[in-house]
């Protein structure tokens, strides 16, 4: 193949980023305070120190631009990085765009979507703080799988609360954890105070991310031994995933290309911001680039919910966090794109949002998997459901483009495959997915519930 038809933009070991990207100190404003959910008053590092290991709770708050990556976590990260930048030409061609669309394929990790840039990274600050035991939740899977495979690299126990319409709906993510080791329990069950009290109300409860993370954190609680970890929202999380848009940056300039459009599906902000804080950096400096954050109508955090003081969990255990949010009560449809069903949105992402540095985009699941079938037809990956919101957004770009003649470059991310997703591209081929639009009176019943938080 001749060298300007190339595709794969493939960097060598060596690349490897040394250092994460922390965004915090090159913001326009401070990011606000993360509060005390008894006082409301700002919290201190000691305060979360019964539930995240010492070095995370530091970099949640570091004010140094860039962290140096340790070595241990670089050497697991050579399984599968750097990952492919890979130019969509046949998708290009497909929709007939003068667009240059690229993709960041993450779905080449072992568990197969970013979601190992942080787990491994998190399983290690743990495991050299002496940590026997990880407790966490996951959505549709991606988390809790790579959190699985990340504890059984470093020989630490794993126990995931899997929301349950997505235990069910997605049965090989829950093989995959137990592959790797980990105990994976239905969200909400019986075996938290938490989730007890949700089945006494709603014994049909399909569950929820904010639930799941309930007795994830109570579960970190009680034991001593056992410390909490969460797959997005939180800063720390954020930071680890920038070592996808540090490659990106590298793998473009090598072709002499930069976005003028940079897309990632949000649930809770990690894969987008992944992607996309390292070019916000140059935005920031005054290059002109577009951010666009994708999330599902049937979810709609930032689009249809409010920036305000709220708890990342439903049992309210967690500190107070200024985000978009739909309330922490919110129990979203069960739609197939589990990773996104998330009552409230990265601060860090939020703020971005709020500022008008990030623009929000909402689309209904079918429209999103006819996307997904496209790109599979034409680029033969088949992306997992929360991906595919991302790729929607991008066919929407290119098509403007046709339309205007513009030669943009579109950049997303590809955050992982959906082969243990096959179930739902079932009931898509069949006609029997559901377009779900939460009612706004629901909305504003969750909404009702937020905290009174003083300016």
């Amino acid at each position: 193949m001749s060298a300007d038809l190339s595709r794969r933009v493939v960097l060598p070991e060596k690349e490897i980023p040394q250092a994460w990207y922390n965004i915090l100190p090159d913001l326009p404003e401070p990011p606000p305070p993360v509060l005390h959910p008894a006082t409301k008053k700002p919290i201190s590092p000691s305060d979360l120190e019964p539930i995240f290991a010492r070095t995370l709770i530091e970099q949640e708050m570091s004010p140094e631009r860039w962290i140096a990556i340790p070595e241990p976590v670089r050497e697991v990260y050579r399984l599968w990085r750097p990952t492919p930048l890979v130019r969509a030409r046949s998708l290009e061609k497909a929709l007939n765009t003068p667009a240059r669309i690229y993709f960041k394929d993450e779905s080449h990790s072992p568990p197969g979507s970013h979601k190992p840039n942080t787990a491994v990274a998190q399983a290690y600050f743990n495991k050299i703080e002496g940590v026997r035991r990880l407790a966490t939740e996951t959505g549709a899977g991606q988390w809790g799988s790579s959190l699985a495979f990340a504890c059984t690299l470093f020989g630490l126990e794993c126990t995931v609360f899997m929301v349950k319409v997505s235990y069910y709906q997605k049965p090989y993510r829950k093989t995959m954890m137990q592959l790797w080791g980990a105990d994976v329990v239905p969200s909400p069950s019986d075996r938290t105070e938490a989730g007890r009290k949700i089945l006494a109300a709603d014994p049909d409860c399909p569950g929820s991310l904010g639930i799941a993370i309930s007795e994830a954190i109570e579960a970190a609680i009680k034991d001593p031994e056992t410390k909490y970890t969460l797959g997005s929202v939180l800063n720390h999380v954020l930071l680890h995933q920038t070592i996808i848009g540090l490659e990106a940056k590298k793998q473009l300039e090598l072709v002499g290309d930069y976005p003028d459009i940079v897309i990632g599906c949000v649930g809770g902000g990690s894969n987008f911001a992944g992607l996309a804080f390292p070019f916000v950096a140059d935005r920031l400096r005054g290059k002109e680039v577009r951010f666009i954050a994708v999330e599902p109508k049937a979810c709609p955090s930032m689009s249809r919910g409010q920036y305000r003081y709220d708890f990342g969990d439903t049992s309210q255990l967690t500190p107070l966090i200024k985000m978009y949010t739909l309330g922490h009560n919110f129990v979203p449809p069960g739609i197939h794109a589990g990773g996104l069903r998330y009552h409230g949105m990265a601060p860090l992402v939020s703020l971005l949002a709020k500022l008008g540095i990030v623009e929000v985009a909402a689309f209904h699941q079918n429209e999103c998997f006819q996307a997904a079938q496209l790109f599979a037809k034409t680029e033969g990956i088949i992306p997992a459901p929360e991906t595919s919101h991302a790729i929607r957004a991008a066919v929407v770009e290119a098509l403007r483009c046709r339309e205007t003649g513009q030669e943009k470059c579109i950049l997303f991310n590809l955050s992982g495959h959906g082969i243990c997703d096959l179930g739902a591209y079932d009931k898509f081929l069949a006609g029997e997915l559901e377009d779900l639009e939460y009612p706004q009176e629901k909305i504003e019943e969750a909404l009702a519930a937020l905290p009174a938080v003083e300016a």
